[in-house]
């Protein structure tokens, strides 16, 4: 099935019509830089049959004022053109670029489950520059260069019919050759933008993981991968290469052979007495005005041709549908007690291979839910759907007895607070990220959300305390402190629902005795799913959930299911031998 293209009806629509005020005052200015320009070609006849010929000085005059005058202007409208129109395109782009980023925010999680981060990042950076040809001088040069290639035709009929025919000919053969190799340049450009994308984003992914690349000694493998990527973006590149000489060299082949016919007949012509010397020169100079906008136009044809391929990539991810739709998510809720509900429900990451299947379970307001099972067991799943990072494929999952599809996801997840196993922090310093869910948090919030992860127990240590700056996804702190960290940005974010994806994991025995206790008091009427392996973590849950091949196999507090001697007890009494 072909992807969908960009018209250029929309692109009209969207992009040239809402800047028609600035972009037809470009237009004016472009019909007047080459109207100005046409002053050479014309000024020349004078000079050579009048001025030269007839020794007339105040010709001469008047065709140097001229030329100066048309000089003076197209610099002038050089220059507005380029602070309009440039300019413009340059903030379109940035708007554009921001737009892009928005919509790719509201996609679903399992989007970006299958995506690399470098190659979107490509996909909103990289995409859609293309569009400066659309807005900026590309649009209007193209508009321009057939507005001078027009006049200067119909000045060159009024010199001569017969070299003027003569002429057309060659260009009307390249007019062909040159939409030819446009429509085959699209789809590789197209191309193009998806070999970036995919080639920065392994990049990405190789500096990211760097430390693990060294550990396994793994650099030359990474480097043949990349150097792939590099080669299949150079063959792109070759063909569009070679598409775009094609049509030059045709340009130059064929206007050349026009050319050439030109100085023959044309000489012929000035012997028989039926062209002035300053006729046949006005005449070449015409064509060069006529010639080289063309030229200039197969260029400019090649970057509209990137612009549009760039244009097919971003409607193509604008196009994809986002989580929050305001036409199904229409419940906005306000302040919730946090009765959270599963009804029969049943998931799927690939279709056929069920990961849960018809689970029923309640978590009241307040209670703490444990998820216990081995790995791949449907845990994590469950946690994502109470999230609403995820959506049943059947069944329902209600909060306070509405349906949470149907729930606007901005006022659910105002209330929701994660702690998730591999936590993600930002670049910046720990102050920066504890604050990250409320930047306005005032400072006694922040040092109570401090002293309940015990991260002050570290920081206070650091020179620069909480301002001390972490490095990327927090390199330069252990796995216990960026945890640590993480609870503190929950503790701050205050929710209604928390999930606790193997908060203590990355703990030592010291630091998850502090988290144990600071947990005991963020767990307090909130409602709260916790994953862990390691079980002396939820001895003190409301409920614990044994989740095996995606179905509750047990479930009761800790001291019920030791007591049946089941699968929990198998899990626990193993752990304690380890």
């Amino acid at each position: 099935m072909s992807k969908p293209k960009v018209t250029l009806k929309q692109v009209f629509k969207t992009i040239i019509w809402p800047r028609k005020k600035l972009i037809g005052m470009g237009l004016i200015l472009i019909v007047i830089s080459r109207l100005a320009g046409l002053v050479l070609p014309l000024a020349t006849k004078y000079l050579i049959d009048d001025v030269i010929a007839k020794g007339d000085l105040y010709m001469l005059k008047m065709v140097l004022i001229a030329v100066v005058a048309s000089i003076t202007v197209q610099a002038i409208t050089s220059y507005l053109l380029t602070k309009i129109l440039s300019v413009e395109a340059q903030h379109l782009i940035s708007v554009l670029r921001a737009k892009v980023q928005k919509h790719l925010l509201k996609l679903p999680t399992r989007f970006f489950d299958n995506q690399k981060s470098g190659a979107l990042v490509s996909r909103v950076m990289t995409d859609v520059e293309g569009v400066r040809n659309l807005v900026g001088t590309g649009l209007v040069q193209l508009v321009g260069g057939f507005l001078s290639a027009a006049i200067s035709l119909v000045l060159m009929i009024r010199i001569s019919p017969m070299l003027t025919i003569y002429v057309l000919v060659p260009v009307l053969i390249f007019g062909l050759i040159s939409l030819k190799a446009f429509a085959y340049i699209r789809p590789v450009f197209r191309e193009r933008g998806k070999l970036n994308a995919d080639v920065s984003g392994r990049l990405t992914e190789t500096l990211n993981g760097v430390r693990v690349i060294k550990g396994f000694n793994a650099e030359a493998q990474e480097i043949k991968i990349f150097e792939d990527g590099v080669e299949k973006l150079f063959e792109n590149v070759k063909k569009t290469l070679t598409s775009t000489s094609l049509v030059t060299s045709a340009a130059t082949f064929l206007l050349g052979l026009a050319s050439a016919g030109i100085l023959g007949i044309g000489g012929y012509m000035i012997i028989q007495n039926q062209l002035t010397f300053g006729d046949f020169l006005s005449f070449t100079l015409f064509l060069g005005f006529m010639i080289a906008p063309i030229v200039q136009m197969s260029n400019i044809g090649s970057q509209l041709t990137e612009s549009f391929a760039g244009l097919d990539r971003t409607e193509e991810l604008m196009n994809m549908p986002i989580e929050d739709d305001g036409t199904i998510r229409t419940t906005k809720i306000g302040n919730i007690k946090g009765d959270i509900e599963f009804n029969d429900v049943s998931f799927a990451y690939e279709e056929g291979k069920p990961v849960l299947k018809n689970i029923s379970f309640s978590a009241p307001s307040g209670s703490v839910t444990a998820l216990v099972g081995t790995s791949g067991s449907g845990k994590t799943t469950i946690a994502g759907l109470a999230a609403s990072f995820l959506n049943p494929d059947s069944g329902m999952i209600t909060i306070d007895g509405l349906d949470l599809s149907k729930v606007s996801l901005d006022s659910y997840r105002s209330q929701l607070g994660v702690v998730l196993q591999d936590d993600f922090l930002f670049e910046g310093s720990i102050r920066e990220n504890i604050l990250f869910p409320r930047p306005h948090a005032s400072a006694e919030e922040l040092q109570g959300a401090v002293k309940a992860a015990f991260v002050h127990e570290f920081t206070d240590r650091f020179e620069l305390g909480l301002d001390t700056i972490i490095g990327e996804r927090g390199v330069k702190l252990s796995g216990g402190q960026r945890q640590r960290i993480a609870i503190a940005r929950a503790i701050l974010a205050n929710p209604r629902v928390l999930i606790l994806d193997e908060a203590t994991s990355n703990l030592d025995t010291e630091s998850e005795s502090y988290i144990q206790e600071s947990l005991r008091t963020l767990m307090q009427g909130r409602t709260t799913f916790v994953i862990a392996h390691r079980l002396s973590t939820i001895r003190q849950a409301t409920q614990i959930l044994v989740v095996e091949q995606g179905q509750i196999q047990e479930r009761g507090m800790h001291e019920e299911l030791i007591e049946k001697k089941g699968r929990y007890f198998e899990l626990y009494t193993y752990q304690a031998r380890i």
